[in-house]
This record gives structure tokens, sequence and C-alpha cells, in this order.
């Protein structure tokens, strides 16, 4: 140990651990002996208790009953009244589940849980309570109403008024309390000691040694004594009125409707845009402390009073309120040493009217704005098309010498992809989709390749299909931007690419889906909303929906994967599990190259699609949620396809499909008209043409499916977007 000579200047540092070590021990010292929290090891137990012993706390005990909590509690109150522990409970908490007791001047709770697992066993908690304002329980005291923090004392005393003034005047003083008198109530202005009580006596105490900790100054209390018609006394000790805030301070707004601090709890229904809304709180504070403060509040933020409302029940004040476009009712009350506040506004009828105007110009201007920008897009993209359009060369094409493609590729082919495994031809071209459409013709006729009908040939798309000894092949030829893209697979273009095998054995003649099968098993994206492995190299997610309805009533996920077709079955069996989605046996499809099956998810039947495409898996997943779209009126009849028709453009358009000619208004299915005309059809392929006055009629098909309903957009140049809505 070191040394410091008698006399040697001691450093500041050495001056503050001497003394952090003394408040430590004599906090020690004093919790150790501290009178005023309970030694909860000590209290009696229920009979048959089990006392977990696994977390030592001086502070709390936790055993184990083999009774339900309905049996347990009533017995746990009965053994510690039988102690001589008193119950109570805490202003505004007479509902509690949690028992207070009160002995002497030391405060115990007591809280019960269901043990884990066992409906037939409950625990039982004892936890310490610090009872810092103590007051005394006259003996066999009934509605004991207590709170051991200001203090608030509420009871019945089974004795006299006289009788119960004696206990009082005796007991205070043995706690340390002791009676104001006009002299020592002088530092407060507002005393008042003189006041009288009808029936009863009113004695006002200080506590000059403090709480009971001796860690702030103790507020004077009142105790006040009525008598009762069936000879018991009425009490109630609360802090003295004159020591409470004469004016009151705002706290925060709740439910945008002022309220005072300090509050003891408060709630609000609504916010400050709600047609109704309303606050309540309870405030630590003499009414007419609150009421100067609803006067000051409510009068700055514009708001008159009225003149008196009905009084209910507990009010002692009720007074209506109104501002320029709203009507409201504040009430006041007593209860306990509080003053409950209640405050109500709704908005006038006319106020609602002009609220009522002023969202429907907002939305009428926002849908017109939002038309008005694709109107403008509309037409930007499409005159930038015809731009693109003219630069297309229309010029005759030759085939490109030494091309290994099944079929020839145009001289000016671009970008030039072949899968021969697949049966899959990709390019893009500058020439346009008029002159590449009539390369093909003339390339392939000659060579036996026969075509069938297509309604799609327009100047910006054409749609291509050929066919000869039992192979076929799809062409689409599509401007996009200033190229066209020519994409075409089918059996016709299927090649056998001879791989050597290595030694040791054959392998996947699928490069890409071995190696991600050796980088490990297929991850979940937990960002996405429908189940996709991590490991893609496309996906894209759509949903549709209605405008005012949240939730979508179609759902639908494509993706690519670099894995083995196994490999991606495997990960959607497993993920699509986790989600509750259950596989159904009926129509199921699994071959080496495709799969197809159908499940039911808890939002509604889905399909998935899983094919080998460029040496990846391909990925289409559909979910469907009948339940939204009944709601939206969309709903197939059972066995039929349903139809939505729209009509984006400024005049009437006329839809003939199934013979059948439907008029389709200026703007129905859009913004300002959400319901359009709608169609039930029994599933199948169908054409339909398009009129509208001033421009070409349209010709085109769509194949539908039962329980399928699809969306026919016209736009404003004429156009037909079709999109499956459910």
């Amino acid at each position: 140990m070191s040394m410091i000579k008698r006399g040697t200047q001691v450093p500041a540092r050495w001056r503050l651990l001497a003394c952090g070590l003394f408040l430590m021990a004599s906090g020690s010292i004093a919790a150790g002996a501290d009178g005023g929290i309970v030694d909860v090891h000590a209290l009696p137990q229920l009979e048959g208790a089990v006392e977990d012993t696994s977390r030592p706390d001086p502070y709390r005990v936790e055993y184990r009953m083999p009774t339900p909590e309905a049996v347990t509690s009533p017995a746990v109150r009965k053994l510690l009244n039988a102690d001589g522990w008193v119950p109570y409970v805490l202003p505004l908490e007479e509902k509690s589940t949690t028992l207070k007791f009160k002995k002497g001047r030391q405060g115990l709770s007591v809280h019960f849980t269901q043990a884990l697992g066992r409906p037939d066993q409950s625990v039982v908690y004892y936890t310490t309570d610090r009872i810092y304002s103590n007051v005394p329980f006259p003996e066999g005291a009934s509605d004991l109403v207590f709170d051991g923090t200001r203090p608030y004392l509420g009871c019945i005393a089974p004795g006299a008024l006289d009788a119960t003034s004696d206990f009082f005047t005796k007991e205070m003083a043995a706690i340390g309390w002791r009676k104001l008198t006009p002299e020592t109530a002088a530092r407060w202005p507002n005393a008042d000691l003189g006041e009288a009580v009808p029936n009863g006596v009113r004695v006002f105490y200080e506590h000059p040694d403090g709480d009971t900790t001796q860690f702030y100054n103790q507020k004077p209390v009142m105790l006040t004594l009525t008598r009762r018609d069936d000879g018991r006394t009425n009490v109630e000790i609360r802090v003295a009125p004159f020591v409470l805030p004469q004016e009151l301070q705002a706290d925060d707004d709740i439910a945008g409707l002022p309220r005072p601090k300090p509050t003891k709890t408060a709630r609000g229904l609504g916010s400050a845009t709600s047609a109704k809304h309303e606050m309540s709180t309870a405030v630590m504070a003499d009414l007419p402390a609150v009421l100067a403060y609803y006067h000051r509040e409510l009068a700055a933020r514009g708001w008159q009073e009225n003149g008196n409302a009905p009084l209910a029940a507990g009010d002692e004040v009720a007074i209506k309120v109104s501002s320029a476009e709203e009507t409201g009712v504040l009430r006041l009350g007593r209860k306990y040493d509080f003053t409950m506040v209640s405050l109500t506004a709704q908005l006038t009828e006319a106020a609602l009217a002009a609220r009522a105007r002023a969202k429907k110009e907002a939305d009428e201007k926002f849908f017109k704005d939002a038309e008005t920008a694709a109107r403008q897009v509309i037409a930007a993209d499409e005159a930038r098309r015809k731009v693109q359009a003219a630069a297309l060369s229309d010029a005759p094409l030759n085939a490109l010498a030494g091309s290994n493609t099944p079929v020839p590729l145009p001289e000016n082919a671009e970008g030039v992809k072949f899968a021969g495994d697949d049966g899959r031809l990709e390019f893009s071209s500058a020439s346009s989709v008029k002159a590449l459409t009539a390369f093909y013709r003339a390339a392939l006729k000659p060579a036996g390749w026969k075509e069938q009908p297509s309604v799609i040939n327009q100047p910006n798309m054409a749609m291509m299909e050929f066919s000869k000894g039992g192979k076929s092949i799809s062409m689409t030829v599509m401007q996009m931007g200033p190229k066209v893209n020519v994409s075409a697979n089918g059996s016709g273009l299927v090649m056998a690419t001879a791989k050597p095998a290595p030694k040791g054995g054959p392998v996947s003649s699928d490069p890409a889906g071995a190696q991600a099968k050796a980088s490990g098993p297929l991850e979940a994206d937990p960002e996405s909303a429908l189940p996709v492995p991590k490991q893609r190299s496309s996906t894209s997610l759509g949903t549709a929906k209605l405008p005012g309805i949240d939730v979508p009533f179609r759902r639908e996920l494509e993706a690519s994967v670099p894995a083995e077709l196994s490999d991606v079955l495997a990960f959607y069996r497993s993920e699509l599990a986790k989600l509750g989605w259950q596989e159904k046996p009926d129509g199921a499809v699994v071959a080496a190259d495709r799969v197809q099956l159908a499940f039911t998810s808890p939002q509604g039947p889905a399909v998935l699609k899983l094919a080998r495409a460029k040496s990846e898996t391909s990925i289409k997943l559909v979910q469907k949620n009948p339940d939204a779209a009944t709601k939206a009126d969309i709903m197939p009849r059972p066995g039929q396809a349903k139809l939505l028709l729209g009509n984006m453009g400024n005049q009437e358009a006329v839809l003939t499909i199934n013979k059948q000619a439907i008029k389709v208004a200026a703007g129905a299915g859009g913004p300002q008209s959400p319901k359009g005309p709608t169609l039930d059809l029994p599933p199948g392929k169908y054409q339909y043409s398009l009129k509208m006055a001033g421009r070409p009629a349209r010709n085109d098909t769509i194949d539908i499916a039962a329980g399928d309903a699809w969306g026919l957009m016209v736009g404003p140049t004429g156009e037909v977007l079709p999109l499956q809505m459910y």
C-alpha cells in the first residue's frame, strides 16, 4: 500500500476517488438498512410454491404455482392480508391486474403471468415499491386509493369523524408530519388555512424533513374529513392547492387540440385535419388553474366561448366553443387530485362541404395534369418514333455472307445472338420493319418455308410465322428507337452443336447453369415481394390494381436465373412452402425442360412456370387475389373471361369483338371516369377491330383464358394496349 506523508498536498484526483469510495460505502450501508424497502425474500409464499433462484435479485422474487392465475391471485391477496399488508389501487388505475400493498412505510407490487405453455399453472412476482410520501391508513378502511409519490389518499374510514380526526392527529405526527399554522404557512402567499368544510374538518400538514428518503422537499398536504350518512368518514389527503402551479404552461398538442402540463395521462382520437377529433387528459393541477389555461389558450387560437353546455356525469364545467370552421365542447371535472379534461371538436357542415369541394378540385386538377402530361409524353414519343422511322432504310437487303445460322442474316445485322440449342436468334438492324420483313419473306419462301397469315403487320411492328416439314419459326420485327430489333425462335432454328466430353465422364451442356450450381444453393432475395433467387441475371415485377384500391389483384414476377431447372424448382417448392403456399397436383407438368405447377396461396390461386432458355432457367410466377378483384368489380364469372375497355383518347372509339360493337367514350376507364365498359366472354382467341373518326381501323387478336381479366386501353393516337389485369 502506498503511503502519503502527513502534510503532503493530496492531488485533486485522489480526493475525488476518496469521496467516491466513501459515497459508495455509505450507499451500501444505507441500502442494507433501508427500512423503506421490504425484504421480498422474507415474505410469505403460497403452499406448493417453487421459487426461481436462477437470477438472484434483492428487490424481486419469482415463484411458480400449480394453479391458474384466477385461483392464485385471490389466494395471494388473502395470504398477504393475513401478514399485515393492506391492499390499495392507484388513482386512474383501478382496473390494473397488478396488486398493490402497503405495510407501514413499505410498499409491494404483485403481478401474475401464466406459466409458459401451461394454462393450469401461474407465476407470481413480488417486487419492492418505495413509498416516498408516507401517510397512515385508518385500520379497517375501505375503497383505498393511494399514490405514495405525491402523496394522495382517498378512502372510507370505519370510525366516526371525531375518532378518525384523532387517529390522523396522532399518526401523522408519529411519522414526521407537522400541522401548518398561519405563521409556518406565511411563505406561501396564497395559503388559506381557514376555509370551512361543510359537515367536516380540514387540516394542513408539512413534512420539514422532506420525503421518506430525504431526497426532495415534501410539499404540504391537505387532509379533509367529512361525515357520511352511515356513520363512517370520508378521507382525502392530497397536495395543498396553494402549492400547485397557478398558471399552467402548454404541452404538445394531442389530436390537434391544446393540453396543459403537467399531466398524468392523455389520449387523443383523430388529428388537426380530421372531421372530428378529441382529446382527454388528467391534469395535475386545480380546476381553476386549468380553466384559466383553456380560456387563454383557446382565445389565442381564435376560438370563442358560446355559453354553457349540459353537464355530464363527473362534469363541474361544460362550455360550448367554436372557431371559424369547428364547434366543440370543453368539459372539466375533478377525480382524485386531478382535473379531468375532455375537449371535442368537429367541422361544421359548411366546412365539411368546403373541404369536399377543395379535395374534388385538387383531385380533378391532379388527374387533369397527369392526363396532360401523359398526352405530352405520348405525343413526344410518337414524334420521336416518326423521326427515328424516317431515318431507317427501306432499301432492299442482301444476305450476309458466311453466316452459319439456319436462316440468312441481312448484311447490316448487328449484335447477333444465336443459341442453336434453344433455337433462338436475335439481332438489330438499321433497316426498316418493311425492309426486314420483305427480306425474310423473299429468303424463306424459295427454301420451302410457308408463311401463316398474321394480323400484326404495321410500320413499326410485324409478326411472321413460318412452317416447313413439321418445324416452325416465329419472328417478331419491332422498331426499338433508332434501330429495329429482330427476334426469332422455334424448332426450325435448333441446331445440334457437338461438344467433346472431357476425360472422366459427361458434363452438363449448360456451362452457366453448372457455374451457378457450383457456386452454392440458391438464396431468396429478401427485398422482393414475390420469391426470387438473388443469383438472377434479370427480373421484373408487375402489379395490377385500380385507383382507390391499395391491394393489387394480380402480381407477376418474371426472372432468369443461371441455374439448372431442377435447382430452381427445388428453390420455389421450399420458399413457397415457407409462405404457406400449397402445391396442387392437378395438371402439374414437370419435365426436363419445363415445369408448370399450380398453387393455392393465402391471397388466392397462383401458377409457377419454369423453362430452359439461353442456358438459363426462365421464371414466371403469377399470383391472383380474388378478394381484391371482387372488390374492384373485375372478377370474371365462373368459366368465363372478362374484358375491361378504356379510352385515353379525346374522341369516342368503337371496338368490335365477338360480333359485338361496343362504344367506348373518351376518358372512359381513365382518371376522370374509372368505370369503363366490361364484357364477359367464353375463353378463346378473338379478333377485334378498333375504329375512331379520322383514323385508320386497327385489327388485332387477343387470347383469353377462363378466369382471366384483360384490359384493352385505347391510346390517344388510336393504338390499343392489351394488359392482363387478373
